[in-house]
C-alpha cells in the first residue's frame, strides 16, 4: 500500500507508537540508557567509628546515580567501591563520566555506585577494625550498606551487592567480603596491596631500617613507606601508651641488629588476607564470585603478593579469577580502554541480581 506523502508524519508517529507499546511487553527488548548519572555526596555519622585518637566519625559518603534515577522507580544494584591510601570519596566525581560511558556502551546495565571516605589523620584506615582509631570494617559493612539502603533505591540483598577497591582499597574489599559474604555476593580487587608481607614491608626492608631513626610525626611524613607501616599498626596492632605513632610494631632495629615481636607479627597475620585464607574457608566458598588483577610492571610487592594470593586459594580449592596485565600499580585502569569498564564493570554485571 502506497501512503500519501501528507499522512506519512502521522503514520511513522502511530508506527513509533505501536513498538514504543509492544516492546512494554516483549521480554526480549534491551533499554539503552542514555544521559549522564549524578553524583551526591553526603556525610554519615557513624558510632562505629567513635574513638578517642582524634578520628572524625563524620565521614563523606559520595554516591552515583545511574542516568534516569530521579525520574523513575527502580531500584539498582550496589558496587561499593573503597579507595586507596592516601585518596578518599572524592575521586568519583573523576570517575563518573566513566561509569556513564560504561553504561552507554552496554558494559554494565544502570547500577549505583558508593565510595566512601576512609582517609584518615594517617591517611588510610585500611578498612580495619582497629579499636582505638576506629572500626573502619564495620563502618564500611554495617552503618554503610545500612544508610545506603535505607536513602536510596538499591535492592537490598547480597546477591546485588559487590564490593571492590584499588591498592588498599583492593585488600579491604578482598578482607571484608572474607568476612562478611552474608552482605557482598561478589569481590574485584584492582592490584590489591598488603596482602602479605614482602619486600619494603618486609623486615630486612630499608623501611624498618628508617622507621627506627624517626622520632616524631613530622619525619614520619617526610616518607612513604613509613607511613603506610605505621598506618599498619594503627589499624591492626594500635597501642595508646606508645607515642608519637600509638602503635606497636612486629620489627624494629636497635642499631643493626633486628628484632622480631611475635605477638605483634600475629595480630598483622590475622589483618593480612594471604594469612587469612585458612580462617575463612567457609566464607569465601560462599562468595558467588572472586577476581583480581595486577599490573606486570606494578613493582615486586604488588606481583609477588597477588601471585601468592591467587595461588594459595587455588591450592585450597577456592574457585576465582586471577589475571596479571601489561601496565603498572596504577595506569590502565581509569580510562575507557582500561579496567574499571573493560573488566571490573562487566564482571558485577554478570555477577550480581539486576532485578527484585
Amino acid at each position: 500500500m502506497k501512503i500519501p506523502s501528507t499522512h506519512k508524519p502521522f503514520f511513522l508517529l502511530f508506527a513509533l507508537i505501536l513498538m514504543i507499546w509492544g516492546s512494554a511487553f516483549n521480554p526480549t527488548t534491551v533499554f539503552v540508557q542514555t544521559g549522564k548519572g549524578e553524583v551526591v555526596t553526603t556525610t554519615l555519622y557513624s558510632k562505629s567509628l567513635e574513638n578517642t585518637m582524634g578520628e572524625n566519625p563524620n565521614r563523606a559518603i559520595s554516591v552515583y546515580l545511574p542516568p534516569g534515577y530521579q525520574i523513575g522507580t527502580q531500584r539498582y544494584p550496589v558496587i561499593y567501591f573503597l579507595h586507596g591510601f592516601l585518596s578518599d570519596n572524592r575521586m568519583l566525581q573523576q570517575m563518573a563520566g566513566l561509569l556513564d560511558f560504561a553504561i552507554e556502551t552496554r558494559k554494565i546495565r544502570p547500577f549505583i555506585l558508593v565510595i566512601p571516605d576512609q582517609k584518615t589523620t594517617y591517611d588510610g584506615s585500611f578498612y580495619s577494625n582497629s579499636g582505638l582509631f576506629g572500626n573502619w570494617e564495620d563502618f564500611t559493612a554495617f552503618d554503610l550498606v545500612k544508610y545506603v539502603d535505607e536513602t536510596y533505591r538499591t535492592i537490598p540483598h547480597k546477591d546485588s551487592r559487590g564490593i571492590t577497591g584499588h591498592s588498599m582499597g583492593g585488600y579491604g574489599a578482598l578482607k571484608i567480603a572474607m568476612h562478611h559474604p552474608d552482605i557482598f555476593s561478589t569481590v574485584y580487587a584492582l592490584s590489591p596491596g598488603a596482602l602479605t608481607i614482602v619486600r619494603e614491608y618486609g623486615p630486612n626492608s630499608d623501611t624498618f631500617r628508617e622507621l627506627s631513626r624517626i622520632n616524631t610525626l613530622d619525619e614520619l611524613n617526610k616518607t612513604y613507606f613509613g607511613k603506610v607501616i605505621v598506618a599498619f599498626g594503627r589499624s591492626w596492632s594500635p597501642n595508646p601508651n606508645k607515642a608519637p605513632f600509638y602503635c606497636d610494631l612486629p620489627f624494629r632495629y636497635e642499631g643493626n641488629q633486628l628484632v622480631t615481636d611475635p605477638l605483634v607479627l600475629e595480630k598483622w597475620y590475622a589483618n593480612l588476607p594471604l594469612h587469612m585464607i585458612d580462617d575463612n574457608l567457609e566464607n569465601l566458598k560462599k562468595l558467588k564470585a572472586i577476581k583480581m588483577d595486577w599490573g606486570r610492571n606494578a613493582g615486586d610487592r604488588f606481583t609477588i603478593m597477588c601471585e601468592m594470593f591467587s595461588q594459595r586459594l587455588e591450592n585450597v580449592g577456592i574457585k576465582h579469577f586471577a589475571e596479571e596485565y601489561i601496565g603498572t600499580h596504577t595506569d590502565n585502569i581509569y580510562t575507557e580502554d582500561g579496567r574499571v569498564p573493560n573488566q571490573m564493570l562487566p564482571f558485577f554485571d554478570f555477577y550480581l541480581k539486576f532485578a527484585d
